[in-house]
């Protein structure tokens, strides 16, 4: 990470401070997306969580409350991975880390544009298509795309840690990513059966998690902003 440092206020490292602040969006992005929609899918009337993803949760008069939480969470996991490239910039297997995790970031937000299709009665009343409409298409593509992007940002992440001597993150990203494959791909076949939808609340779960944890991972290797002083004072 570059320095940029100020001597006007004592060296306090502005640099390290924005780059801090950015990482923290890959710890909070997960619980407030999870939080939103946990919360709004409780009050809407019929949904299941056995049987309906969170993305369904954009259709019916209150659409927009999932279709916003998505669009925010969009901008926080780039907002993260640009924190990731602030820090780890040079460092081998980082610039495909901030890549993917970007890639997976515009998906979420765009997740939110192209919505889902009717399906398993929810929205209640609402027909269900007999064919794919262009945006549940769009909308089954970017969520195949995205997970595909953030399980490669989690091997991509592990070639980092790997490198920088942090095996436990180099393995625990293996496995997330492949929990995060598993689980997409099992629950978009068995979607229309009762309880295979959990494979997509794996998914979504491992995911927020390794983002959380890898972010904390790559906070820790930053300097902080007041190092200087906490050295003088030592």
């Amino acid at each position: 990470m570059t320095a940029e440092s100020t001597g006007a206020d004592g060296g306090f490292d502005r640099a390290a401070a924005v780059t801090r602040s950015l990482l923290g969006y890959g710890v909070l992005v997960g619980p407030f997306y999870l939080l939103v929609g946990v919360v709004h899918a409780l009050l809407r009337e019929g949904f299941d969580f056995a049987r309906h993803p969170l993305s369904l949760l954009t259709l019916g008069g209150t659409g927009w409350i999932q279709i916003t939480n998505l669009v925010l969470s969009g901008l926080m996991v780039c907002v993260a991975a640009l924190g990731v490239h602030r820090a780890l910039e040079g460092a081998r297997g980082a610039r495909a880390t901030v890549v993917l995790l970007a890639v997976y970031g515009l998906c979420v937000l765009l997740s939110g544009v192209f919505v889902p299709d009717p399906m398993a009665g929810f929205p209640v009343g609402a027909a269900v298509p007999e064919t794919p409409g262009a945006s549940g298409i769009a909308h089954l593509a970017l969520g195949a795309v995205g997970f595909l992007a953030l399980a490669g940002a989690a091997v991509a992440g592990s070639v980092w840690a790997r490198a920088a001597g942090r095996r436990r993150a180099a393995v625990w990203s293996i496995v997330a990513a492949a929990l995060i494959v598993g689980g997409f791909f099992s629950g978009a076949v068995l979607a229309t059966v009762p309880g295979g939808v959990a494979g997509l609340w794996l998914a979504v779960l491992t995911g927020w998690t390794w983002l959380a944890l890898f972010s904390v991972t790559v906070y820790r290797t930053v300097p902080h902003p007041d190092a200087h002083r906490r050295e003088s004072a030592a």
